[in-house]
């Protein structure tokens, strides 16, 4: 088996709380210069930047994985991740179908831009994309999941826009591929918490909304190359893939 370092948790200028330098090129150049040989790109309810982020980072031998981190209903964070473009924009329309039509204050919220390879802007978000979504978290990952995408909810332990700040809980029983923790707890202290769920593979991301973020949260997977099949099947920790969290 080979290791691969992850970062499975970055946001692009699409989204309004990234910063304005967080362009497809300085993320992918950023990613490059700190040994990330894997890359989720997760902005709020939005996939339009995962192409691009995908075809500059080939150049530099990093595989990257296309999705989006969901708002619910109850407003928990979600990433989810899908295996090809087809399906990646399957998973927009519907976002675009139940993201609610609340304009978005660029003063306010930040700018939501869509860039080219040229880095100039070739659309501009209006909706507000961290609304939550007229879906609930099941609902959600009954969707990705239809799609044969990857379901993890985000930074569990966090005190805002997770399952335990949400629900007070993370429900037992949840179809979930892993669940993402943050640098403040470990995957044995949240486990003490809620018991139930000792038995799932946590991740850690960097959740990075500016470049020195960028890498700061690293999960290691042990696998034979890199590809959607090959990911999932070291979250499931079949076939002697697995994974783990780098430590700093």
């Amino acid at each position: 088996m080979n290791s691969f370092r992850a970062d499975l948790h970055v946001h692009t200028v699409l989204s309004p709380c990234g910063d304005l330098e967080m362009s497809p090129a300085v993320i992918v150049e950023t990613a490059a210069r700190r040994g990330i040989d894997i890359l989720g790109i997760t902005d709020h309810n939005s996939t339009k930047h995962g192409p691009l982020v995908s075809k500059l980072a080939q150049k530099k031998g990093i595989f990257v994985l296309c999705g989006a981190e969901v708002t619910t209903r109850e407003e928990a964070h979600c990433l989810a991740f899908f295996e090809n473009f087809e399906k990646l924009a399957s998973f927009q329309q519907y976002l675009d179908r139940y993201l609610p039509d609340i304009k978005n204050d660029p003063k306010y919220f930040g700018y939501q831009v869509v860039l080219d390879e040229e880095e100039m802007i070739v659309e501009e978000e209006e909706r507000l994309l961290i609304s939550g979504l007229d879906q609930t978290l099941d609902q959600i990952e009954d969707e990705v999941h239809r799609l044969g995408g990857l379901f993890i909810p985000a930074h569990i332990d966090r005190p805002k826009y997770s399952l335990t700040s949400q629900l007070g809980f993370v429900p037992p029983g949840i179809k979930a591929d892993a669940l993402e923790i943050s640098r403040f707890t470990t995957a044995e202290k949240i486990a003490e918490q809620f018991p139930w769920i000792a038995s799932y593979t946590f991740i850690r991301s960097s959740d990075a909304h500016h470049p020195d973020a960028i890498g700061s949260g690293i999960t290691i997977f042990e696998m034979e190359r890199r590809s959607f099949d090959e990911i999932r099947k070291a979250l499931h920790r079949t076939d002697n893939r697995s994974t783990r969290i780098e430590k700093h």
